[in-house]
């Protein structure tokens, strides 16, 4: 348990650290999906493996989606 809290902390700072600049529409979307994807694998009960992949996959989506975006500004 306290390792799990220790994993999570050390990922908030390093998100937290990484953001020297705006973030691009790419971007946003991938760590939008990547939430979603794992939200929802998270509730539908999914193993750890179900949850990790549907965040890869959220992730990838938000990605391609935020490039359509961008490409269509």
């Amino acid at each position: 348990m306290i390792s799990s809290r220790l994993v999570a902390m050390a990922m908030a700072i390093c998100l937290v650290g990484a953001c020297d600049r705006p973030w691009t529409t790419p971007e946003k979307g991938a760590a939008i999906g990547a939430a979603a994807g794992t939200g929802i694998g998270l509730v539908a009960g999914g193993s750890f493996g179900a949850v990790v992949g549907a965040g890869l996959i959220g992730g990838a989506v938000g990605y391609l989606g935020g490039t359509a975006i961008q490409n269509n500004r």
